[in-house]
């Protein structure tokens, strides 16, 4: 693989002013990321359920808090076939975006902005839809 040699095993903080920072895994799963068609009525599931709290971003998304950092979101939308959207951790967003495409996987979102970082979307061969972000 080109490029620089990025140690998978090095912590990345992740910023949350509600948690303590905690690391961030090159290229392993970080993130679930669950569409809901009516977010207030969905946070109140997840909270008499599981007791799960969120960070709110808005109108159409929160976050799911975890013990240390976020561990996923609810995303006002409708609800996508093959459920919540796997979402992956990349020290380098654009190389893991060209390695992705090299191994025969398909963009369905180019990179973009979100507040906290940079994310883009891709099927696999298979056909399942996953997503890569970095922070900064």
């Amino acid at each position: 693989m080109s490029g620089p040699h990025l140690d998978a095993e090095a912590p990345i903080p992740y910023s949350n002013p509600m948690t303590e920072p905690a690391p961030h895994t090159h290229h392993a799963i970080d993130y679930i990321e669950i569409t809901v068609p009516d977010l207030p009525a969905a946070k109140a599931f997840y909270t008499a359920a599981f007791g799960w709290s969120f960070t709110d971003y808005g109108p159409d998304y929160a976050g799911i808090a975890g013990e240390t950092r976020e561990q996923g979101g609810l995303c006002k939308g409708d609800v996508r076939p093959g459920g919540p959207l796997v979402v992956l951790y990349s020290r380098d967003l654009d190389a893991t975006r060209d390695a992705v495409e090299r191994a025969g996987g398909t963009i369905s979102e180019e990179i973009f902005e979100f507040p906290g970082g940079r994310r883009f979307q891709f099927r696999d061969p298979g056909g399942n839809e996953l997503a890569v972000w970095c922070s900064g």
